[in-house]
């Protein structure tokens, strides 16, 4: 018989009880995150279903899914309180599967589409960016928002709405009720611009190819540029969609920007894997394997259905954790700083046009 110690420091081993295997873990893990995570597809689920019953009656879906399933869990949560069986479940959707999601991104990366509009204007894109994040910033820090917020509500006004903000939000720690705040607002204030916007063709004189700058600086989304382009003409929506993308691709330098930024913030050293997170990593790594044709043209609409379901899955989550209250309490404020920012927005580009001519 193996004596065994009952006050030092060693056990008898068959005192230690046997450690789980691997597949019980993952069974565990899985168990705990189930419940949480099909009420995340449910109500991502009930979104899309809206969103085509848009579609089918008005022609275009005016609100989208993404937005739609935010203000669906934030309806489900205003009115019931999900047990805690489903909060692991509902986390991990707001948290990891979007973080997988902005990395899936870089794949949809075309850089020699990019590199076709020439170097002065990507630059000008560039600048346009940078110079509306600082004033919306500005604006919103005036309006008395939080700093967090802030950022969240530049970032989308001046890269592209509702992917910005969820990319940003795990590089800053956002909370679930600021991104969901953030993005209800950009997304409401959106469909305004894309119904307002071709009004001002006839009003400032643009032709088709500066208005389609216009448009690609000032929508948020890809589709939603399709739809202020599209009235408009064909070369409107060409050069819209050319300079959204090269828009959308300012994400990945500001990001990285924020992340060093939060890094030496918090004393860090200025290591590469402690100061970015590793989904923006994998967002640049994707688009290198990108350019370099390292990403079969074959995998590429697979791969754009999986980023938009682990984004719904995402929204839907944020939705679920918010609180109603501390959304209204700060609308105000926020819809004031998404308006001035956008039409500072509107103004900067307006510039670009015209250096351009």
């Amino acid at each position: 018989m193996v004596p065994t110690q009952r006050h030092g420091s060693v056990m008898s081993a068959t005192a230690d009880p046997a450690p789980l295997s691997l597949p019980r873990r993952l069974t565990g893990w899985a168990t705990g995150m189930a419940p949480g995570i099909l009420l995340c597809g449910a109500v991502a689920l009930a979104g899309v279903a809206l969103a085509r019953a848009e579609q089918a009656l008005f022609g275009r879906a005016w609100v989208d899914a993404l937005v739609l399933s935010i203000l669906i869990g934030t309806a489900i949560r205003s009115l019931w309180t999900p047990p805690k069986a489903f909060s692991a479940g509902i986390a991990y959707s707001a948290k990891t599967l979007l973080e997988v999601a902005v990395m899936l991104l870089g794949a949809s990366l075309s850089l020699p589409a990019l590199m076709a509009a020439g170097p002065v204007l990507i630059l000008s894109i560039a600048l346009v960016v940078a110079l509306s994040i600082v004033a919306s910033y500005g604006l919103g820090r005036v309006m008395g928002l939080p700093k967090r917020m802030a950022v969240l509500v530049a970032c989308g006004n001046s890269i592209c709405g509702n992917s910005a903000i969820a990319a940003v939000a795990p590089v800053i720690g956002a909370q679930a009720r600021d991104v969901a705040a953030a993005i209800a607002f950009t997304a409401v204030l959106g469909v305004g611009v894309v119904l307002a916007l071709p009004l001002l063709v006839p009003l400032l004189g643009l032709s088709e190819v500066q208005y389609g700058i216009l448009a690609g600086l000032t929508v948020y989304a890809v589709p939603q540029v399709l739809a202020a382009t599209a009235p408009v003409g064909a070369l409107a929506v060409q050069v819209g969609t050319l300079v959204k993308l090269v828009r959308v691709l300012m994400l990945g330098p500001v990001v990285l920007a924020l992340s060093l930024a939060a890094g030496a913030k918090s004393g860090q050293k200025p290591g590469l894997a402690r100061l970015v997170p590793w989904f923006i990593l994998g967002f640049l790594g994707l688009a290198a394997l990108r350019a370099l044709g390292a990403v079969p043209e074959a995998l590429l609409p697979p791969l754009a259905a999986v980023t938009s379901g682990l984004t719904l899955l995402a929204m839907a989550a944020l939705g679920l954790g918010v609180d109603l209250r501390s959304v209204a309490q700060a609308g105000p404020r926020v819809t004031a700083t998404v308006v001035l920012s956008l039409l500072a927005l509107g103004v900067v580009s307006l510039g670009v046009i015209a250096l351009h001519g």
